[in-house]
């Protein structure tokens, strides 16, 4: 891949990660306080789901740095090895990792009766392609194993 192609996607994933944090300082602390004078029959739920939001930023930043490194690999002529495998599996596990959190959460304000249309299409949408990112990274890093192995009879071919 030439080297220009991987710097502007290690911008955009630097950009993704910076914009997050924005979010998750500034953006969304106020938001959920004017939502809970929108809302004051919902006004206990504020921190819960600000918490709930916020500890799936964790695995969501790790899985950004996870794709940071595989295009430092990428950069680096590193592709077909074991590291870059892992660090798909890695992604795959941040993804799974997501979608468990948000569905607790879906789950825990349905069993609150506290559940709103809008925000279930939201969750439910962050699901999907939480899920499309977890096939196509095990479609990845399926090929990628393939072309390790493939690799690896090759180097011992003569």
């Amino acid at each position: 891949m030439q080297r220009g192609r991987v710097l502007f996607l290690k911008g955009i994933t630097i950009s993704l990660g910076v914009l997050v944090l924005i979010s998750c300082i500034w953006v969304l602390p106020p938001l959920s306080h004017y939502i809970a004078i929108d809302n004051p029959s919902f006004a206990y739920l504020r921190i819960p789901v600000l918490a709930g939001v916020y500890m799936t930023v964790v695995p969501f930043l790790f899985a950004l740095q996870q794709a940071f490194q595989l295009l430092s690999l990428i950069e680096n002529d590193y592709v077909f090895t074991d590291w870059a495998i892992k660090t798909l599996g890695n992604i795959k596990f941040c993804a799974v990792a997501i979608i468990i959190l948000y569905g607790v959460g879906l789950i825990s304000l349905f069993l609150l009766n506290a559940i709103h249309i809008g925000f279930v299409m939201i969750v439910l949408t962050i699901m999907l392609i939480t899920v499309v990112i977890i096939f196509f990274a095990s479609v990845l890093q399926e090929l990628l194993r393939s072309a390790v192995r493939l690799k690896s009879e090759n180097d011992l071919t003569i």
